[in-house]
């Protein structure tokens, strides 16, 4: 069944940390370029549009990083079955679990289309969102809620590409959606006046444009993802199963979003300046943290096939090599960010506002450390999900989103932004320190005998 193309990575044979690299770099470059196309939206409103919609971007953002968290959470969920499937080396097991994955998906995309039509504006309302810039925000996170379908489509078809081992043709794709995404951008926002709602339907159109390749390369080339028409009829424990798996990670990065759209309840209260330089500086974080959710997802992938294949030590090896990798990678993001955090703030935010300015220039050295701590974090988490731990993970999300409502309860009216930058490092190492115990713990893990 194992029928290898040179786009996959055996990670069942071989190196480990090889395996890793090379699973992960085309990832990381995928992470990039859809972090580009994200930061070009906001380069472009802070540039041509001006730091009111630059802050309206930023009120919307943890409401749309709780959509797509979501959204990627099915997709990563679902693929996580399909990659043991793929590891036991079961062709008619994995095409059951791709006609299920696709019935899931349609299901939850029909009830979270009409669950964000409902509740986005109300929620920015309960977010004190500032008079002045909530219909704009408004009207950014509405276009994005009725294409919903396309987010998690997109999600999906990459993770199930990125179950069998192929982590490079989402990144071709995603590079040709990223072009036509900035490209839109400019055209939409710059030429045709249509503020920052152009910068939704342009997002909306590569995210489209990226699903259409996707599904068009499956069909071509990995024929053993397309189910026929029996394989529609699903086991009640395989959908038990796949709803229970997509679910768990869904609602673990919901939860993490949620937390993100709390603590934004207390940034909105600092002012629209505050919002301007976080959501600069949350833009730069994000791609310094791509290496490290590079990583996280090739680890994912690896255990789940080994968990299928029943390779305990292959798995404890991995794990212990992506936290020495996490480490080289913080050492670097500290250098860089310490030498160049005032430059990026200006050049993402396109302000010389001293609050922008220093706000987000400071986010960055703090929070800079605290990637090895996070990386830590990703690895354990996507481990215990890829050997088939559902609940013991979710606890983790709940632990930061009940730390987030204590900072934005008790600390940001206390310290202001100060306890901004210090919320979340400080819940990762809480975080961290349980799922270590957890994973250390797990029966499965402690197993030393090498098969």
């Amino acid at each position: 069944m194992k029928i290898k193309t040179k786009q996959q990575v055996d990670f069942l044979h071989g190196n480990i940390l090889q395996g890793l690299l090379m699973f992960a770099f085309p990832i990381l470059l995928s992470n990039l370029f859809q972090q580009m196309y994200n930061t070009v939206d906001t380069m472009i409103v802070g540039h041509v549009l001006g730091e009111t919609s630059l802050a309206a971007i930023g009120a919307s953002a943890p409401v749309y990083e709780l959509l797509v968290g979501f959204a990627m959470g099915i997709g990563n969920g679902l693929s996580i079955v399909t990659a043991r499937s793929y590891g036991v080396g079961d062709l008619k097991l994995l095409k059951r679990t791709v006609a299920c994955a696709l019935l899931i998906a349609a299901g939850i995309t029909l009830v979270l289309t009409v669950a964000a039509r409902i509740g986005v504006y109300p929620l920015l309302k309960v977010l004190d969102t500032p008079e002045e810039i909530i219909r704009e925000a408004n009207s950014y996170i509405s276009i994005v809620t009725v294409f919903l379908g396309v987010m998690l489509a997109y999600n999906l078809c990459s993770g199930l590409l990125r179950a069998i081992g192929n982590s490079v043709m989402p990144l071709v794709f995603l590079v040709l959606s990223s072009v036509v995404n900035m490209i839109l951008d400019y055209l939409f926002m710059a030429k045709m006046n249509m503020g920052i709602q152009g910068a939704a339907v342009a997002t909306v159109l590569a995210q489209g444009i990226s699903v259409i390749l996707c599904v068009i390369y499956v069909e071509k080339k990995f024929r053993m993802l397309v189910p026929e028409r029996e394989d529609f009829q699903i086991e009640k424990e395989l959908f038990k199963e796949m709803f229970a798996q997509g679910m768990s990670m869904a609602l673990m990065n919901s939860l993490v979003s949620a937390g993100s759209v709390i603590l934004q309840f207390g940034i909105n209260g600092l002012g629209y300046l505050t919002i301007a330089g976080h959501t600069t500086a949350r833009k730069i974080y994000q791609f310094c943290n791509m290496p490290i959710t590079a990583m996280a997802n090739a680890v994912s992938t690896f255990v789940s096939q080994n968990r299928g294949a029943d390779q305990p030590d292959r798995i404890r090896k991995s794990v212990f090599l992506a936290f020495l990798y996490n480490l080289v990678i913080t050492m670097v993001i500290v250098v860089f960010l310490n030498l160049t955090a005032p430059v990026l703030v200006a050049f993402v935010s396109g302000s010389s506002n001293s609050v922008v300015m220093e706000n987000g220039t400071r986010y960055l050295r703090v929070v800079a450390p605290f990637y090895v701590v996070l990386g830590v974090l990703f690895d354990v988490r996507m481990s215990l999900q890829g050997i088939g731990q559902k609940l013991l993970p979710l606890v983790s999300s709940v632990i930061e989103l009940v730390g987030k409502i204590l900072f934005v309860i008790l600390w940001i009216p206390r310290f202001g932004y100060n306890a901004v930058i210090f919320c979340e490092p400080s819940i990762w190492c809480v975080m961290t320190a349980y799922l270590l115990v957890v994973f250390l713990r797990d029966p499965y893990i402690r197993n030393k005998q090498k098969v």
